[in-house]
């Protein structure tokens, strides 16, 4: 007796996922929009109150979300990771099911079936009190809470066990590697420039390699953030810090004087130097970092540089909506770094 069974619905692709979640009628409640974000590893669909992340299934030598369970695994990490510097933020991990008819439904708003994506929920935050939106107007004391949460965080982070000649060694082959990536001929940036600037790094971390040692040594090395942007530090009540870096644990073992140094060129990349000055000078107490003001610098130009990088591959996805942007964000970090290398190598003469 033959089979009659209907046979099993084909898996959804990435595009038949998106439209599902971009429909207000697949989410529990009385969402009346959603609207999507794109990012080169994720998509994120913001409805009325919440925010679904799904990645991509995407592999880089940095990460591999190719497979569901590495999805998975990824989703249940960043849902850990962002607790440390969020309250109440970060929800839960969703499976997006498909019926045995084909149909998709979130897990959340009753789904059952096979799961055939996961994502993570957030509760969603107002935009316009990032401190990117509020940069510019924004009071030293009202970004006081921020920074002493990010203090008290890097204050209580265990010491990781890093090997101080590999830390050297590791910065040294991450210039490298974005000056390979900087010299693509297809961004016709100058490759003069882009050689000296590296030339540069690379030379301060043989000159100054006891310098950076020691911060391993010292144990100032910890499982950081990641990724401290402007758009990523909310100063509500709580202050809110999101969106860490959670795919590689190795990008997000960082010294905090570089984090916050990033988070403070960032600031001054908004018009507010003394905000940054400011962020510095309140880690330096809290944290009881006699760091000399080269080693500031240092990381600064090359923060500059990897964020130069990463504004420049955005012209390398084919189709871009908006090259010019990218193109002088290009150059605005570029210039940045130049202006702190020029910096260190005062501070270093």
């Amino acid at each position: 007796m033959s089979d009659q069974r209907d046979p099993k619905p084909a898996p959804p692709d990435l595009d038949t996922k998106t439209r599902f979640l971009l429909a207000p009628g697949s989410y529990a409640g009385d969402t009346t929009a959603v609207e999507l974000v794109e990012t080169h590893m994720a998509r994120v669909f913001l409805t009325d109150r919440h925010a679904y992340k799904m990645k991509k299934p995407v592999q880089t030598a940095f990460l591999d979300f190719s497979t569901l369970a590495l999805r998975e695994a990824d989703c249940r990490e960043e849902l850990r990771l962002n607790r440390r510097l969020t309250t109440g933020v970060y929800l839960a991990v969703v499976p997006l099911c498909q019926r045995p008819d084909g149909q998709l439904q979130l897990a959340d708003s009753g789904g059952h079936g096979e799961v055939v994506e996961w994502l993570v929920k957030m509760r969603r935050l107002p935009e316009a009190q990032n401190l990117a939106a509020r940069g510019r107007e924004v009071t030293g004391e009202e970004l006081a809470p921020l920074v002493r949460r990010l203090c008290d965080f890097y204050r209580s982070a265990p010491p990781l066990a890093v090997d101080p000649v590999a830390y050297v060694t590791d910065l040294r082959e991450h210039v490298e590697l974005r000056r390979t990536a900087l010299l693509a001929p297809e961004l016709g940036l100058p490759a003069a420039g882009i050689h000296a600037l590296a030339d540069f790094l690379v030379t301060f971390t043989r000159r100054e390699a006891p310098l950076l040692a020691q911060r391993a040594v010292d144990g100032r090395i910890v499982e950081g953030h990641g990724d401290l942007r402007p758009e990523h530090c909310f100063l509500t009540e709580p202050p809110q810090i999101i969106d860490c870096l959670e795919f590689n644990r190795d990008l997000r073992s960082i010294d905090p004087l570089d984090e916050l140094g990033y988070l403070a060129l960032e600031c001054e990349l908004l018009g507010r130097r003394d905000l940054g000055d400011g962020i510095l000078a309140s880690y330096r107490r809290a944290c009881a970092d006699p760091a000399p003001a080269l080693l500031e610098y240092f990381y600064k130009a090359y923060r500059a540089l990897v964020r130069a990088q990463l504004a420049a591959a955005h012209l390398q996805d084919g189709v871009v909506a908006e090259p010019q942007k990218w193109r002088d964000k290009t150059s605005r970090y570029l210039d940045a770094a130049r202006h702190y290398g020029r910096r260190a190598g005062a501070h270093a003469a």
